[in-house]
């Protein structure tokens, strides 16, 4: 008999979660049809989890789905106020009014919404009248004459001025009358209660409810989820099985959904189980609130790459391992080999920032594009700069994204090895350098630094990094351009004569670095200003955006 009921009980359950997962895969608004439109809405939409409900009635309106909170639970409805009532630790008494006057509705009968209102902690409810009434002691003050709505409860002893206008004053007005209504005792005892109690000391009660009430939900404690973006060790990537590809270089392979198309009916269950924990946690630990939509979508695609991220790495890019390893590993270390293989580089590039000369005048001596690089790992979740111009980083989402920023910060390493030798070696001769250009270093921008340094090793086959005199500009322009305005070329020599100056003064193992930052410089300078020389034999007025020069000749 025992059995018989568990197994039916088990039964009723995976039937629930069916549905459940069922409806979600609809429309938000197909769905909110189909929840209204059964033959016993009230016992399905009871049966289902609130935070299901709360995501369908923020995707289609809470004005759209009042009936929908009409129907629910009055537990339900406490998750939904715990959900969409607060900011992280501050109640919104606004929101949970609106939830309150969703709830009332125009129905007739007021029983089932005072069970929803008494399902709401009593500091809640204080703390939303608070804000919105003023409760004035007849007998310590009869001639009280506030402006605007009152209310005198029955006993004469409070008159209570309601502070709201519109939709809002009606509402509290309603659920001023419905309190009154059911236990005018009472509802003067919480009048007092709204008079005397502590704003901060019932804020915090109620919030400690409320995270009770979320752990409840899956929401774990903010010290349990920030151990999910500990670091692990990620180990080397297991070669693939003989046979089998590497991703491709073009388009994303979704490893989390190649790992869950390999798994059961019961594994997927238990999968999808442990993703919504991950999930929630990463929320956590985000300090993200859990009933914002916007960042619940947001974290959900962080942690579905730091997933896929894992698991390419665990199968050693070989998708069809995913749902082996899937098996054999606990979502939540797969999430944290994904992080940490990013977060080893956010560690390197942390390291490379605080080097000792790494930095002149708190700018780092690296280029234009390795600092954005630089700028997005170093954030809080590392993340990948793109070669466009005020383009937001991204999330990284392959193992090959990975190894080209691990291309970049050894450009980075070795960047700064070249600056420290152009600029003298040392954190003085640094400044002192810098100070010749006459304006700060954040201003000047390390490319067109460099670009002084490559034009002065053109012309004197040493390192100095200094503007180009006046003097010598028709030089220079010798020295680096050939051809005519419609073929226009480098010098050879001029890159010979650039490395030949450069390359003793940097570190021999970053000159591998020095020769490509010497090529694309020379290249920036042949396609800016090579034709404009070549057509006047003097250099164009924007020149000096591109490289640095003397505002007078040197005498």
């Amino acid at each position: 008999m025992s059995e018989n009921g568990k197994g039916n009980g088990k039964d009723a359950q995976l039937a629930l979660r069916e549905l459940s997962q069922r409806l979600m895969r609809l429309s938000p608004r197909q769905r909110l049809d189909a929840l209204l439109d059964g033959p016993d809405a009230r016992a399905v939409v009871r049966a289902l989890p609130p935070e299901n409900l709360y995501v369908t009635i923020q995707e289609v309106g809470l004005a759209d789905a009042t009936e929908l909170v009409q129907l629910a639970s009055p537990g339900q409805f406490r998750a939904f106020v715990d959900l969409g009532g607060w900011k992280r630790d501050s109640l919104d008494p606004h929101d949970v009014l609106t939830w309150l006057r969703a709830a009332r509705g125009g129905i007739d009968d007021s029983a089932e919404y005072l069970r929803k209102l008494h399902a709401l902690d009593l500091e809640v409810l204080e703390l939303l009248l608070r804000e919105f009434v003023v409760v004035h002691d007849l007998e310590e003050n009869p001639d009280v004459n506030p402006q605007g709505v009152t209310l005198e409860t029955p006993e004469g002893r409070y008159l209570v001025e309601i502070k709201a206008d519109g939709v809002e004053m009606s509402a509290v007005r309603t659920l001023l009358n419905d309190l009154i209504a059911e236990n005018p005792f009472e509802a003067v005892r919480l009048l007092e209660a709204v008079r005397w109690e502590i704003p901060g000391e019932l804020e915090e009660t109620a919030f400690q409810f409320r995270q009770g009430r979320l752990l409840d939900l899956g929401f774990p404690s903010l010290e349990d989820a920030v151990s999910l973006f500990g670091r692990v060790d990620v180990g080397p990537s297991p070669r693939p099985a003989q046979g089998t590809a590497l991703a491709p270089s073009q388009g994303h392979v979704d490893y989390l959904d190649a790992a869950f198309r390999g798994l059961d009916d019961v594994e997927r269950t238990n999968a999808e189980d442990e993703l919504t924990g991950v999930a929630n946690a990463a929320l956590v630990a985000e300090l993200a609130d859990p009933g914002d939509l916007d960042a619940v979508r947001r974290v959900g695609e962080m942690v579905r790459d730091y997933l896929s991220l894992g698991l390419e790495q665990l199968t050693g890019a070989d998708p069809s391992r995913a749902s082996q390893v899937l098996r054999d590993t606990p979502l939540r270390r797969v999430f944290q080999t994904g992080f940490t293989l990013t977060l080893q580089l956010k560690f390197r590039a942390d390291r490379l920032a605080k080097a000792p000369g790494a930095t002149v005048d708190g700018v780092l001596m690296v280029l234009p594009e390795e600092a954005a690089a630089l700028e997005a790992l170093r954030r809080k979740r590392p993340r990948r700069a793109l070669k466009v111009e005020g383009a937001e980083p991204v999330p990284f989402r392959s193992l090959r994204e990975v190894a080209s920023s691990e291309a970049v910060l050894g450009r980075a390493e070795a960047q700064v090895e070249v600056f420290r030798g152009l600029l003298g070696g040392t954190p003085e001769s640094a400044r002192e350098a810098v100070a010749r250009f006459g304006v700060p270093l954040e201003t000047l921008g390390m490319d067109r630094l460099f670009a002084a340094g490559v034009a002065m090793a053109v012309l004197d086959e040493r390192a100095d990094a200094r503007p180009v005199p006046l003097g010598r500009a028709v030089e220079l322009g010798q020295r680096l351009f050939e051809g005519t305005p419609q073929a226009p070329r480098l010098r050879p020599s001029a890159t010979e004569r650039a490395l030949a100056g450069l390359e003793p003064a940097v570190a021999p193992g970053a000159r591998d670095e020095l020769r490509r930052m010497v090529g694309v410089t020379l290249g920036r300078l042949l396609s800016e200003l090579g034709v404009a020389w070549l057509e006047e034999a003097r250099w164009s007025p924007v020149a000096s955006e591109v490289l640095p020069m003397e505002s007078a000749p040197v005498p």
